[in-house]
């Protein structure tokens, strides 16, 4: 996960390194830090804690430098210490580094064995050290790293300094995002472009296994062979405001907020004459999708909930068998790959881990098409994938997913559309009545935030509990999940969501006055079953928290606190519902005093297996 900067300008970079830093602290947050060169020497600062720790460190202690790289940690190899935090120099080489080398113990026994000695526990620094040990033999330091980089088993993303060379920054990428930002007599590099927007609007993507060497006036781009390689630079669409937190206390209320926004964006363009265009989807013909017999989707997290809610669009819309993965057990399962199958992805950033391996093997397995829904244009998995579908969601800085989310759950509703009606498998009738409800959804969904106050109302009897059950039916059920989910990530309260028919299998053990059950109750075509699911809790003295639809059966007693949304069509309660859902993790965390946007051990994006 981990946040990487560097910089090579004609002032001083640390502002630069120290803002970037602070626009991916997202990544991780164990620790941080920097190291300029000025003056023939390191000048290097590090700290145990945020990157707001760092900065007072630069004001008290200056770090002064044309050149220079920053990190901020996600601990992997090594526990969170300033020793273990980056940058790791050794003699006249600093680096930063994001991913995992999966072989360090093996090298780190090599370069002991040929003298070498470890201040820290990191597998960055034994990346270090092979890089030095390789420039005895090389012409130059861009030789002895691409040596090092060919014994290497992982992932990296690198930023390289040498005090003999103080306008060069070398860097490289397998695995893990890097971006390079071109200036006007300067250039950055970075994991994201949220890091540079301050500095720049234009950005190389680096592919897999290619490298780079950046002054303030050039930037020269290879593969592991040393064949240069030419790629123009894109303009960015997000600017540097779009991602400043206005006047909201935490990042992601102001996500939960925009989300009406984010819908439109969604569907800017891509409802024409009261069908869905085939613009949409990126590569998309008006057959591509004719002959689909199976689909495939894989995702981590927040995304495969959204996955599980697309199995039941796609199986209801389209006719087509689905099936859905979460992308770590996937990539290694031996999956059954059925004729004319589409495989798809889903993932906010583009760039996590699991999932660009799952697409990567996918294929190699013998899909018809592969296909991504994706929040991040330029992103990996995009450029990869045969079809892109992308969700307009903007910059989400919050960890815990809020508008990511719920633009992913609209993506597929779009995609079950549009391939319901290259199949035929739609009625005129029900895809008119659908696009006509999905065409509301921004003013639906301004109306469901409506229910603020009483949501955080009812945080405040609810945030003391330790452990919570959700409960939903049907293509509720991922809902609830989603909703356990958002509420252990920033509330740290431990919760579990579960198909309420499952109650009576297991977790109905655990009902009694503490423990608080939670259920998405929405009028539907399952009701009826959900309201004996909720009896059975009632029965047994839990203490319920319904959210319901205005006007239906579910009745409030002495044992229910009863939060009424509005009437909304089915077709689109996954994502209206999720919305309440969101403002009770959020008024709980807010409560309970944790790091909303930075909740304890996690990273936006996982960029590491």
């Amino acid at each position: 996960m981990c946040g990487i900067v560097g910089a090579t300008a004609q002032r001083n970079v640390a502002p630069i390194l120290l803002e970037g830093l602070s626009r991916l602290e997202y990544r991780g947050y164990d620790s941080a830090g920097i190291c300029t060169i000025n003056n023939q020497a390191f000048n290097c600062l590090k700290t145990t804690e945020k990157v707001a720790s760092l900065k007072e460190k630069v004001k008290t202690f200056s770090c002064l430098g044309s050149l220079g790289i920053a990190h901020t940690r996600w601990a992997t190899h090594g526990i969170p210490s300033e020793k273990n935090a980056h940058p790791h120099i050794h003699e006249n080489l600093a680096i930063v580094h994001n991913g995992i080398i999966e072989n360090f113990k093996e090298l780190k026994s090599q370069l002991e064995n040929s003298g070498y000695s470890f201040k820290s526990d990191t597998d960055t620094e034994v990346l270090l050290c092979l890089i030095h040990s390789h420039q005895k033999d090389s012409k130059n330091l861009h030789e002895a790293l691409i040596k090092a980089l060919k014994e290497v088993i992982g992932s990296y993303a690198i930023a390289l300094i040498n005090l003999n060379e103080p306008n060069t920054l070398y860097t490289a990428r397998r695995g893990s995002p890097l971006v390079i930002g071109l200036g006007i007599g300067e250039n950055f590099i970075a994991s994201d472009i949220l890091a540079l927007l301050p500095v720049t609007r234009n950005f190389i993507y680096l592919d897999e296994n290619e490298n780079a060497i950046i002054t303030p006036e050039s930037i020269d781009i290879f593969d592991l062979s040393l064949n240069k390689i030419q790629k123009k630079p894109i303009e960015a669409e997000l600017d540097a405001e779009s991602i400043s937190k206005g006047h909201y206390d935490h990042f992601m209320q102001k996500e939960i907020y925009e989300q009406p926004t984010s819908i439109r964006n969604t569907l800017e363009g891509r409802i024409i004459d009261g069908e869905i265009s085939l613009n949409t989807i990126i590569g998309l013909k008006k057959d591509s999708f004719k002959d689909i017999d199976n689909i495939q989707i894989v995702a981590c997290g927040t995304s495969y909930h959204a996955g599980l809610v697309g199995k039941y669009w796609l199986e209801e819309l389209t006719k087509t068998s689905c099936n859905v993965d979460i992308a770590s057990e996937y990539r290694y399962r031996k999956a059954i790959v059925r004729k004319n199958s589409l495989f798809v992805t889903i993932s906010q950033s583009g760039e996590t881990a699991d999932t660009l391996a799952s697409l990567r093997l996918a294929k190699m397995q013998g899909y018809k098409n592969t296909l991504c829904i994706c929040n991040v244009n330029a992103s990996s998995l995009v450029r990869e994938s045969d079809f892109a579908l992308l969700t307009r969601a903007g910059a989400e800085i919050g960890v815990a997913s809020t508008k990511a989310f719920t633009t992913q759950l609209l993506s597929i509703l779009l995609l079950s559309l549009l391939i319901a009606k290259q199949k035929n498998s739609i009625d005129k009738n029900k895809n008119t009545e659908t696009i006509a409800a999905i065409k509301n959804l921004p003013y639906l969904c301004e109306k469901f935030l409506s229910s603020d106050k009483n949501i955080a109302n009812l945080a405040e009897e609810f945030a003391d509990k330790e452990h919570c059950l959700f409960l939903g039916r049907g293509v509720m059920f991922p809902i609830a999940l989603e909703g356990a989910l958002k509420l252990k990530e920033i509330s740290y309260i431990h919760a579990e969501g579960y198909a309420a028919g499952e109650l009576k299998h297991g977790p109905i053990a655990l009902i009694d006055r503490n423990m608080p059950v939670v259920v998405v109750a929405p009028d539907n075509a399952l009701i009826g079953k959900l309201i004996s699911n909720i009896e059975e809790v009632r029965a047994r003295g839990g203490r319920l928290y319904i959210f319901k639809s205005s006007d239906n059966q579910v009745k409030a007693d002495d044992q229910s606190r009863i939060v009424a949304l509005p009437d909304c069509p089915e077709i689109l309660q996954p994502i209206l519902f999720t919305i309440p859902l969101q403002l009770l993790a959020y008024h709980c965390a807010v409560i309970n005093g944790t790091d909303v946007d930075q909740p304890r051990n996690l990273a936006k994006s996982v960029t590491v297996e």
